[in-house]
């Protein structure tokens, strides 16, 4: 059941779900409210007075028996339980008014997923491995014909397959199996990339197996590992896990991982380490779903260049020296078991290309997955990392790139900073006369830091507040006592001590937003390089694709607000998830998929923005929020000067 909260006295409504926190509910109104614990009730700052309708909660040890009587409670101990009217405590008109200028809508990216109806209708749900029952008439004196012909002869003539080969491995089963079955089998058959009249006998089942038959898809990541169980049959994932990539242990970024691989025994250590992730995976995936894994039919891995090399086992060291050359783009398909992969020995292992040495199969896997090497749309496809990874164009072309932003979008070189779990601060708002914060963090528990979607938000709201300037510098003119001088350098006390997890007061600092600006200046100047590079401006771009885990938190206006993305209406932006897990899943339900990745490979020019003169020029200009041109910025430059304006029309009165 939908309610409607009405927040006075800036009468912003919103629509929500019977239950909802009535905390996150202003904050997704646009309408602040001072919390700095994070919306666990410690602070007690929070208060609201309910006018008409009906919570649940909302009381605390913080609010007298008297301000309750009178409707007092607190917003983040509140759930919506009907229709409200909700007086926020203001202490003046202005602040109202001046609150109603400075907020901008909260966005998030349209989710894009795959369509799997779409890819049937088009004709092209053909998975490359399937699975046939035979009945088999049992050998005779007058029919006493080889095992294995006698499979190829009922696959010939009853299931109209022909030109098959079969494995070694299957030749060597046969025999146990049709008996095992009373000659009654099932045989999994492979349909090559290339040629698929051309079909291969990969194994042999006693009995009817038609029905369990699986793939496996991963997204090997330098952080995280994500697999994917999918049904062959209808297309479905099953079951879907992920692991924190083992190889963490020994650093965590490419760059560390190869000065490790070119250690003795260091190659054989990072295989070793990211083919057991894989493996515990699998385990997991087969327990979750209940299946057998002899069932398992194919795996489709995709991962940056870096990590492609370490799974196979390939010296990586070329990758971090000029002219920067991976060993190889192309991988043959793999006997999944030669990489040590736990799966059976029929099972093959398709290995997405790479493009260079710092656009991986990852990307090449999005490009797929999302659909954009077909789209007619002049497309911007963005992977936000710590390596980010840039691709333009459409159907017709396209063009790559990729640029090092550091780790401060995972929260990396932060004073406070951590990832994306319980307790860290995702949200934030700003009382723009008080400088009171409004902190919500993930499972509105006590906040012990700042993930990189919070951090976006933090810095976006503190300078369109102008507590900062366009260089990210503090204004130690305004009088606030949350904004403090430590250590040559200011800062902005986000939570007290009493308020946090981890009993000291939590900041952001000015070393902190200057990471920020650098990380998002890489990005940025990334894709203006590239554009540039290609003939095209900003303005011709008709769509943006955000990619990876990190996108689907990003506030878009925010984001835009910092700089991080181009100012282009947020309508234009999709999010497509994992896009590296979505082209592995397609590749395992279509050869239409397997087909068309070579020739998307070979239609990509890679830009090395680190040789591109340009580069260095727009990262520069990128070193302020938004950008030295605010001009490329007109509805931020709109709100800006309107809070100028009403700032100054305060100070006259």
């Amino acid at each position: 059941m939908s309610f409607e909260v009405i927040f006075f006295p800036c009468e912003k409504s919103i629509v929500v779900e019977e239950g909802a926190n009535l905390l996150l509910t202003a904050l997704e109104a646009g309408v602040h409210i001072n919390a700095s614990c994070g919306g666990e009730g410690v602070c007690g700052k929070c208060r609201v007075i309910i006018e008409e309708g009906e919570v649940e909660g909302g009381r605390s040890e913080k609010l007298s028996e008297e301000e309750f009587e009178k409707g007092y409670r607190q917003a983040c101990l509140c759930r919506v339980k009907s229709d409200l009217h909700v007086r926020i405590p203001a202490e003046s008109t202005l602040e109202a008014s001046s609150l109603n200028l400075q907020i901008a809508p909260r966005r998030k990216a349209r989710i894009q997923e795959m369509n799997l109806d779409e890819l049937k209708e088009r004709g092209l749900f053909f998975p490359p491995v399937e699975k046939k029952y035979l009945k088999i008439p049992p050998p005779s004196l007058e029919d006493n014909v080889s095992d294995v012909t006698r499979v190829i002869r009922e696959l010939k003539f009853n299931h109209n397959e022909h030109r098959l080969d079969v494995d070694l491995s299957v030749i060597r089963k046969v025999p146990r199996v049709l008996r095992e079955g009373d000659f009654k089998v099932t045989v999994t058959l492979a349909r090559p990339v290339r040629d698929e009249n051309k079909t291969r006998i990969i194994n042999v089942q006693a009995n009817d197996r038609t029905s369990r038959n699986y793939a496996l898809a991963f997204d090997v990541g330098t952080t995280t590992i994500y697999g994917q169980l999918i049904d062959l049959l209808d297309g479905n994932v099953l079951a879907q896990y992920g692991e924190y990539n083992a190889q963490l242990s020994h650093g965590e970024d490419v760059i560390s991982r190869i000065a490790y691989a070119e250690k003795p025994g260091g190659l054989a250590k990072m295989h070793e380490l990211v083919v057991g992730t894989i493996n515990t995976i699998i385990e997991r995936l087969m327990l979750r779903a209940k299946i057998d894994l002899e069932d398992i039919s194919s795996i489709t891995l995709a991962g940056n260049t870096t990590m492609t090399h370490l799974l196979l086992a390939i010296d990586p060291s070329n990758i971090r020296r000029a002219p920067y050359v991976p060993v190889s783009t192309l991988y043959p398909p793999i006997r999944a078991v030669d990489l040590g992969l736990a799966v059976g020995e029929y099972v093959t292992a398709l290995v997405y290309p790479v493009i260079s040495s710092y656009v991986g199969g990852d990307i090449v896997s999005g490009v797929m997955g999302s659909g954009l090497y077909r789209a007619e749309e002049l497309t911007l496809f963005i992977d936000i990392g710590t390596n980010g990874e840039i691709v333009v164009g459409n159907k017709d072309w396209m063009a790559c790139a990729a640029c090092s932003a550091g780790p401060a979008f995972e929260g990396g070189g932060i004073q406070h900073g951590m990832r994306a779990t319980k307790g860290a601060i995702e949200d934030f708002s700003l009382d723009p006369i008080t400088l009171e914060p409004m902190n919500i963090t993930i499972g509105n528990v006590r906040p012990k830091g700042i993930c990189g979607s919070g951090l976006i938000i933090i810095v976006a709201t503190l300078f369109e507040a102008g507590v900062i300037d366009q260089r990210g510098k503090f204004n130690p003119d305004l009088k606030s006592e949350r904004i403090r001088k430590k250590d040559d350098q200011y800062e902005f006390v986000l939570s007290r001590a009493e308020e946090t997890q981890i009993g000291r007061d939590l900041v952001i600092t000015e070393a902190d937003i200057d990471n920020l600006i650098r990380a998002k200046g890489a990005m940025y100047a990334g894709y203006m390089t590239l554009l540039e590079e290609v003939g095209l401006e900003i303005t011709d771009i008709q769509r943006i694709m955000l990619a990876g885990g990190f996108g689907s938190y990003i506030d878009l206006e925010r984001a835009i607000t910092i700089g991080l993305l181009p100012e282009i209406d947020p309508e234009k932006i999709i999010f497509v998830g994992n896009g590296s897990l979505m082209g592995a899943k397609m590749s395992s339900l279509t050869n239409r998929i397997r087909k068309d990745v070579s020739d998307v490979v070979k239609k990509m020019t890679n830009f090395e923005l680190s040789e591109t003169k340009s580069f260095m020029d727009h990262y520069v200009a990128s070193l302020f929020l938004p950008h030295t041109d605010i001009n490329l910025f007109p509805r931020l430059k709109k709100r800006l000067e309107a809070r100028n304006e009403t700032y100054q029309h305060a100070i006259s009165i």
